[in-house]
């Protein structure tokens, strides 16, 4: 019970929601809307309470390492010593403890030397386990001893070694959906979740796009001169896109912009729809060649054609497509096919299709001479 003399020392409090956007901003973490401070002030309580394990989760390219990164640097008793990424996809699971835990030399066959491992690498730091979801069970029963005792033990060795590192763990699936599936350990996903911290997709925070939009082409200068403005009009009309891969998806998006963009300081709707047209043309060159793949496989699984004669048959159909282009001279043709004139040849030749070709090149040493109604010059 508090007697009458006695004081309750307050927490401290973030700072002013102004002065918050600056720090986070200068960490890397660019943010203007309302719908972001909520997150920012979490974020930097996070930062204080240095020994709390965190979650955060999110759609992928919604930032999570970027916050992590930004509340490792905000810690004053961490923040000194190192920030270790591990990207849980690729450890492989037979080498898991190893990677994680150190191992001795002799452990096992390749361990020609002592390994500490990234939980002793990151020992007074941070360590990131970024797509935590994706470790598997007997990694995730590993890791969660060493939350519980703070202690690892190396492949091969009889001895504990105490490690004092902060686990920041990030997952684009929801963990807790995971743990009904029996895809995630209960405990582990309890031991992780002391703070949670809850990044909103871009779609919810459209209000960020222009100085998102600032920043990443700032970020890219070495592509194109200082952008320091969003055209209004394109900020109204990315406002209802979906962006599947949030701020990486923006971010590839600003690059082709910025690639195309020849004069201004500014972003605008005319640079956005040239980079957009080249991002479709691409996307459906893709699909195209998914579907002709998933076309060509039923009957080489099948037995009916050999692989050899399938890619045959699409490489036939393809030239028959680019020689239907009447208007068009053969080196034309064969620019277009990323060839020489006599690789061209060579391949209608394969084919079948040498006499098929159209208008002869200037050039009268080309291979298609022979095929033409105009006679071939003579040479000395």
């Amino acid at each position: 019970m508090w007697g009458p003399g006695s004081t309750l020392t307050r927490p401290p409090q973030p700072p002013p929601d102004l002065e918050l956007r600056e720090t986070f901003a200068a960490l890397g973490v660019v943010t203007g809307s309302d719908r972001m401070f909520p997150v920012l002030r979490k974020a930097w309580k996070a930062a204080r309470a240095n020994d709390a394990t965190l979650l955060i989760e999110g759609e992928t390219g919604t930032g999570k390492q970027i916050f992590a990164q930004a509340i490792h640097r905000l810690d004053q008793k961490r923040g000194p010593f190192p920030f270790v990424t591990v990207h849980a996809p690729t450890i492989q699971e037979n080498l898991a403890e190893s990677e994680l835990f150190g191992h001795q030399k002799g452990s096992f066959s390749g361990a020609n030397n002592d390994r500490k491992g990234l939980f002793r690498a990151a020992h007074r730091g941070t360590l990131f386990l970024d797509d935590v979801s994706d470790l598997a069970a007997p990694i995730q029963t590993k890791l969660l001893d060493v939350l519980q005792r703070g202690v690892v033990r190396p492949v091969g060795s009889d001895h504990e070694v105490p490690v004092d590192v902060r686990v920041i763990a990030a997952s684009n699936k929801p963990l807790e959906v995971l743990v009904r599936e029996n895809g995630f350990r209960l405990d582990l996903y309890h031991r992780l979740n002391v703070i949670h911290l809850q990044l909103p997709p871009l779609r919810e925070r459209s209000g960020d796009l222009p100085a998102l939009m600032i920043a990443l082409a700032q970020r890219n200068e070495s592509l194109y001169k200082v952008i320091d403005q969003v055209d209004p009009r394109l900020a109204e009309y990315l406002a209802s896109r979906h962006f599947e891969g949030n701020i990486r998806q923006l971010e590839h998006a600003v690059r082709r912009m910025l690639l195309e963009k020849e004069s201004g300081h500014s972003l605008d709707l005319a640079d956005w729809i040239a980079q957009d047209e080249q991002e479709t043309d691409s996307r459906e060159s893709v699909e195209s060649s998914a579907e002709a793949a998933r076309l060509l496989w039923a009957p080489i699984r099948s037995g009916r054609i050999t692989y050899a004669s399938a890619f045959a048959s699409l490489e036939r159909r393809l030239l028959q497509t680019a020689l239907s282009q009447t208007d068009k001279t053969r080196r034309q043709i064969a620019a277009e096919l990323g060839m020489s004139e006599r690789t061209l040849y060579q391949k209608l030749s394969d084919h079948g299709l040498a006499g098929k070709v159209g208008p002869r090149s200037a050039d009268p040493r080309s291979p298609f001479a022979e095929f033409s109604s105009v006679p071939k010059t003579k040479t000395a």
